[in-house]
């Protein structure tokens, strides 16, 4: 007999015999164990991104949304964030951190900017060249068609302010514009971008 008519087809209906009822496998039809299976796998899912909700919900991170290109090269719009809320409950803002803050001008309204120069420091920008302290700030991760050639300052950031720009300096809205950006306003560190798939990177 050809081996092929004797395969057992797990979804197909049983055929109607006189012998006794369908093949069973501990008393389980094959048929329900597979559907128990994938439900026990399909809980054990949920479960388990439940339980990262948690985690990330208890223990201070966020995921954010990067929307707009303010910050490219580095990030990209759509980029996905996982943002660190309690990096400055435990200490400050440091010079590079990329931050998610509020909007000096629009409170509601959320951004990713980078940390260019904290408080006490004198700030200015020569052709585009940021100076702090009278240093110029390495800024090679600005790629060249996104370098701007303003001019600002120099000005001395007040206590408890920070001077934040975007990398992409020729098409970003940022300290150049609205000014100093208190401590309250900075609500987290951005530390890793997890999506796109392949994109990923901790800072």
């Amino acid at each position: 007999m050809n081996d092929e008519h004797n395969r057992l087809d797990p979804f197909a209906a049983p055929e109607p015999s006189s012998e006794g009822p369908p093949l069973t496998v501990d008393g389980t039809s094959l048929w329900l164990r597979r559907v128990a299976e994938e439900l026990v796998a399909w809980l054990k899912t949920l479960t388990s991104a439940a339980v990262y909700a948690t985690l990330i919900v208890t223990f201070g991170f966020q995921v954010a949304r990067v929307d707009g290109m303010s910050m490219a090269p580095t990030l990209q719009d759509q980029d996905r964030l996982v943002v660190n809320k309690l990096a400055y409950e435990l200490g400050d803002p440091k010079i590079g951190d990329i931050v998610m803050l509020y909007s000096p001008l629009e409170p509601e309204k959320a951004l990713v900017k980078r940390v260019i120069a904290a408080q006490g420091d004198q700030v200015r920008i020569v052709a585009g060249r940021v100076f702090r302290n009278g240093l110029e700030v390495d800024d090679t991760f600005v790629a060249q068609q996104y370098r701007s050639y303003d001019d600002w300052g120099p000005q001395v950031i007040p206590q408890g302010y920070y001077f934040v720009m975007g990398d992409h300096r020729n098409n970003s809205y940022d300290s150049r514009q609205w000014g100093f950006v208190p401590k309250r306003y900075i609500t987290g560190k951005v530390q890793l971008r997890w999506w796109p798939v392949g994109h990923h990177q901790v800072f």
